[in-house]
């Protein structure tokens, strides 16, 4: 599946209605966020069961300030409406790879329930 451009108007749904979705926040301005697509393009292809989302930031600049994007490009990767990876820079092929992989293989009902266990106070 290609990259699909992701709107503040899709983006709550976008994240809901998936799996699993990863999203490149990027500007045209931004030689990172350029040198980054193709990367990004290509793991889309790879795998045709993730959404692969984009947002131009200049463009949708609410949503970017509601994200709190402080630099681009930046990655955050969602799992079953969950964020479990929020990064910026450009990640070289392989390193996107692997994170994708992670992502897939998390547990994510599991993680946030050690996350409850952890935040919960002690009894005494």
């Amino acid at each position: 599946m290609a990259t699909q451009d992701l709107t503040a108007a899709k983006f709550e749904e976008t994240i809901a209605d998936n799996d699993i979705v990863l999203v490149d926040f990027w500007a045209s301005w931004c030689g990172p966020c350029r040198s980054f697509a193709p990367t990004f393009a290509a793991a889309s292809e790879n795998h045709p069961d993730v959404v692969f989302a984009k947002v131009d930031t200049e463009a949708e600049q609410q949503l970017a300030a509601a994200a709190q994007i402080r630099s681009i490009p930046t990655l955050m990767a969602f799992k079953k409406g969950t964020l479990v990876f929020n990064q910026a820079g450009a990640l070289p092929p392989a390193a996107l790879e692997h994170l994708v992989q992670q992502v897939k293989d998390l547990d994510v009902e599991a993680a946030l329930a050690e996350q409850a266990a952890q935040d919960k106070p002690e009894q005494v």
